[in-house]
């Protein structure tokens, strides 16, 4: 039973409304300044990327170097980055899903991959 005749306080959603606002966008700001790392080949190829997902470094150990296979470091470099994406995304839905969900379940937010 919502007090005051059943209406809801206006002010109040608004206010909480604009705080989700806040909170998303302060979420999505440490999101941008937090790196994570992917490795590939057992640490021969590091990638990192920050949490939503730009590539800010990319490492090669020169033991992952051969000028007759170029094929396979570029398999390597493939799968760093891929698999520092994967870690930005679990990041990603640590930090913004209860956000999100408080939002209206996480669905049709643009700019949110889940």
């Amino acid at each position: 039973m919502i007090p005051g005749g059943g209406q809801p306080n206006m002010q109040q959603l608004l206010q909480q409304a604009q705080k989700m606002q806040q909170d998303l966008a302060r979420a999505q700001e440490e999101l941008a300044n937090t790196e994570v790392d992917g490795q590939a080949g057992g640490g021969l190829v590091r990638a990192t990327v920050t949490g939503s997902g730009e590539l800010r470094a990319l490492r090669i150990d020169p033991k992952a170097v051969d000028p007759e296979d170029t094929e396979t470091l570029a398999d390597l470099v493939v799968a760093a980055v891929q698999a520092a994406n994967q870690n930005a995304q679990t990041l990603q839905q640590q930090k913004l899903g209860p956000l999100a969900q408080g939002l209206g379940g996480g669905t049709g937010i643009p700019g949110l991959p889940f």
